[in-house]
C-alpha cells in the first residue's frame, strides 16, 4: 500500500498530539521538572517542533548531535497545533498556492509559523519516499506553545539510546518494537489544503489508545 506523499503521521488523542525535540540537558532537564519551557530556552528564537519520532532522529543523530544529546516528548493541544497550521507559510514558494513569489515571501515574513515537507525516515534513518511535516514556531507562536499548548513534557532519552544500543547490535526487530506507533493525523480540508497535504488524509483508528514512548 502506497503512503501519500505528504502526510502527518502522529500519536495522538481526541485532546492532545505528541511532537518531539531535542535540547541539551540544560535546557530539556528544566522543562521536564516543570512542565513546560523555561530559562535558559529563549523564546526569541525558533523553535521547531517534530511529530515524527524517526525524523527527529534523524536530526538528532539517535541523541548523539551536540546540544541534542535529551530527547523530549512533548504532548500538546491539538488545538493549538492546529491554530499553527492554519497560520503557517510554507518554506518554499509554491506558485499553485501563493500566486507569485512575491506574495509568498510577504506571507514567509508575516507568519509566525514556517512549515516544511522533509522526507521521512526509516528506522536505519535512510530516506523515504514520502515526507513528514516539521514546524517552526516564533513570535506569538512561541509564547503560545510554551503558555498554553503544553501538557505534558517527558524526558524520553533512555528510550532513544535503548533503540540505538540494539540498532548497533542489529536487532532491527526488537528496536522496531521500541518505537512510538504513530498514526495519520486527520487535518481539517482547509488546513490540508493551506499546507498543500496529500489528499489521502483520512482519520486513523484508535486515537485514543495509549502507546510506548
Amino acid at each position: 500500500m502506497s503512503v501519500p506523499v505528504r502526510q502527518i503521521r502522529a500519536r495522538y488523542s481526541t485532546a492532545t498530539i505528541t511532537v518531539y525535540q531535542a535540547y541539551p540537558p540544560e535546557i530539556a532537564l528544566p522543562a521536564v521538572s516543570a512542565g513546560r519551557f523555561v530559562a535558559p530556552f529563549k523564546r526569541d528564537r525558533m523553535t521547531w517542533i517534530k511529530p515524527s519520532f524517526l525524523w527527529m532522529m534523524y536530526r538528532c543523530g539517535w541523541a548523539t548531535k551536540p546540544g541534542q544529546e535529551r530527547v523530549l516528548s512533548i504532548d500538546i493541544t491539538r488545538e493549538g497545533f492546529e491554530w499553527a497550521l492554519a497560520r503557517a507559510c510554507l518554506s518554499h514558494y509554491h506558485q499553485g498556492l501563493h500566486g507569485d513569489a512575491a506574495n509568498w515571501s510577504r506571507q514567509l515574513k508575516a507568519s509566525p509559523v514556517r512549515v516544511q515537507w522533509d522526507p521521512e525516515r526509516a528506522l536505519r534513518l535512510h530516506a523515504l519516499p514520502y515526507r513528514s511535516l516539521q514546524v517552526g514556531l516564533s513570535g506569538k507562536a512561541v509564547d503560545r506553545y510554551v503558555d498554553d499548548w503544553i501538557v505534558a513534557v517527558a524526558d524520553i532519552t533512555p528510550t532513544v539510546e535503548r533503540v540505538r544500543d540494539l540498532l548497533c547490535r542489529g536487532d532491527e526487530q526488537a528496536a522496531a518494537a521500541q518505537l512510538p506507533v504513530a498514526h495519520v493525523y486527520p487535518l481539517p480540508d482547509r488546513i490540508a489544503a493551506h499546507l498543500d497535504a496529500s489528499p489521502d488524509t483520512a482519520p486513523a483508528e484508535n486515537p485514543e489508545r495509549r502507546h510506548r514512548h
